[in-house]
């Protein structure tokens, strides 16, 4: 029986299981990873992320997704559209996101999986408009939002992030069905 909600060619995107609760524990533990983030979560905090998650997908059919390999069914992080409902003048929304181990970046992951998580969010759950959101500082992740089509909207500070100077210029954008 297939487990997966839905497929790319190389990533598999399913609903969290308690199997996963560590090993996002172990991803969210890398400070490489991290770098772009106020802190490295708990456990506890990732745990509840992961419920969170869930939870979202119960309610709506979709969430940031439990992303496996294919070739080894190894899972590698998440990449998906969740609600975000943080106060601004643009929620809430759906935001598209991804947070791969350190040792799957650099081979087109993030961007295979968030062009999927696009077409999912559009052709079956009927989305109109998805949001991306990152510090400035963050090229990486810009780059993947490039990638995937999105255009830049504007540049504000993330009312959660005004505590870390660094973080808290971020870029907001958007793509439509």
């Amino acid at each position: 029986m297939d487990h997966y909600i839905f497929k790319s060619d190389r990533l598999g995107f399913r609903n969290w299981t308690e199997e996963d609760k560590s090993k996002m524990g172990m991803i969210n533990s890398d400070p490489k990873v991290m770098e772009h983030f106020p802190s490295i979560p708990t456990q506890k905090q990732t745990y509840e992320f992961i419920d969170r998650m869930r939870d979202q997908f119960s309610k709506n059919g979709f969430c940031y997704f439990a992303v496996d390999k294919l070739e080894n069914n190894e899972f590698i992080g998440f990449i998906g559209i969740a609600e975000q409902t943080f106060e601004s003048d643009f929620t809430p929304c759906v935001d598209i996101g991804w947070r791969l181990a350190q040792a799957e970046w650099g081979k087109g992951f993030a961007t295979e999986g968030a062009k999927k998580c696009l077409e999912f969010g559009f052709n079956e759950m009927g989305l109109e408009k998805i949001k991306s959101i990152c510090p400035e500082i963050n090229t990486r992740s810009e780059k993947v939002m490039k990638k995937i089509g999105m255009k830049k909207s504007k540049s504000f500070n993330h009312p959660l992030l005004f505590e870390y100077k660094e973080l808290e210029k971020c870029v907001l954008y958007e793509i439509e069905r």
